[in-house]
């Protein structure tokens, strides 16, 4: 049988917690742009493909580009959050129109 010793998780060398706590908020910030993107492309589809207004429908892809590059690089999340509620409110504005 191996020798269970004690463990030197805290001690061992190469543990570096905040390039791990870093990494993965990078992680969490592009699973957040690309979800919000793809939301922002599925109304602008719908749109588009549904309602056929092909228009409004390429500007909201066009501004969901925009509002993801801005998130990348400021590391913010309300620009992207104002994209989806302006698509919401495009969507819903174009289907009773």
């Amino acid at each position: 049988m191996a020798d269970h010793g004690e463990v030197q998780y805290a001690t061992a060398d190469g543990n570096d917690i905040p390039a791990h706590e870093a990494g993965y908020g990078q992680f969490i910030q592009v699973t957040f742009i690309g979800t919000v993107m793809v939301i922002n492309i599925l109304i602008g589809l719908a749109i588009g493909g549904v309602l056929g207004h092909w228009l409004p429908a390429a500007l909201i892809l066009l501004g969901a580009v925009i509002a993801a590059g801005i998130n990348a690089w400021t590391g913010s999340r309300i620009v992207s959050l104002a994209m989806v509620a302006i698509s919401a409110l495009t969507l819903l504005f174009n289907a009773y129109a």
